[in-house]
């Protein structure tokens, strides 16, 4: 299980900074009309996936030469995202990167929420780049250590229903076990670190999406963007279970 799998998909272009922060060894995937987008990025995959009704002729030519093709009914009953992620599954990869966009608010939430599948809890580190936001996915019971921009913003959404015992460390709202009902603020527009400092986020149960703006080496703050999973016990501060006077305007 050592492969890290990029799944490009969405209606969206694949900004430069993030297709810079694609790995060379990684295992790219297209979903449909996103070999469109990875091709204009100088992206080659080696597997397209989908009904294959909104690429273009030029890259479905492409793609029968260099490529492997997985094509499929128009008519079903999951996206093509979906599929794409299950064949990754099957792959048993380290990690799976979903890289989208758009400005149809349907497709980015099913693209999001098909990181929750049950099919994906094996996979040791789901994230994604949506319109250049990153975001992680932890299956829970799960913890993940976050290396941050300093003093960015980072929230915590159950966007797949409720998710029990959520904790926090290294933010300035502390959490401590708390059980976070679907959609709710409590975790929204919380603060990393000022300086040096991993967050810890951890659950017991559920699925919990961390939306963030992580660090890469070698890149510059404002672009720069990483998740770096690592084991061990942070320090704690004071935790804030009900989050007390945090600030109202969270949205």
């Amino acid at each position: 299980m050592n492969d890290h799998i990029v799944i490009i998909t969405g209606a969206a272009a694949v900004p430069p900074h993030i297709a810079a922060l694609i790995p060379d060894e990684a295992i790219l995937f297209a979903v449909d009309g996103g070999l469109d987008h990875a091709l204009s990025a100088d992206l080659k995959p080696t597997v397209l996936i989908g009904d294959l009704d909104s690429v273009s002729e030029n890259g479905l030519a492409w793609a029968a030469r260099n490529a492997t093709i997985e094509r499929h009914p128009t008519d079903k009953d999951q996206t093509d995202t979906e599929l794409a992620l299950a064949y990754a599954a099957d792959m048993d990869p380290s990690r799976v990167t979903l890289i989208g966009g758009g400005d149809r608010l349907d497709h980015t939430i099913a693209g999001i929420g098909a990181l929750g599948a049950p099919a994906l809890t094996s996979i040791p580190t789901l994230d994604a780049w949506w319109d250049a936001q990153h975001l992680r996915v932890l299956h829970g019971p799960g913890k993940a250590s976050l290396q941050l921009v300093p003093g960015s913003t980072i929230s915590l959404l159950a966007l797949h229903g409720s998710c029990t015992n959520v904790s926090v460390t290294g933010t300035r709202w502390e959490l401590d076990g708390v059980d976070l009902d679907p959609v709710v603020g409590l975790g929204i527009s919380n603060e990393g670190p000022a300086g040096d400092g991993d967050v810890e986020v951890s659950l017991s149960g559920g699925i919990l999406t961390v939306f963030d703006q992580p660090i890469v080496v070698g890149a510059k703050p404002s672009t720069a963007q990483d998740v770096t999973d690592k084991k061990g016990v942070s320090k704690k501060k004071k935790s804030r279970p009900k989050q007390t006077g945090k600030k109202a305007d969270k949205a």
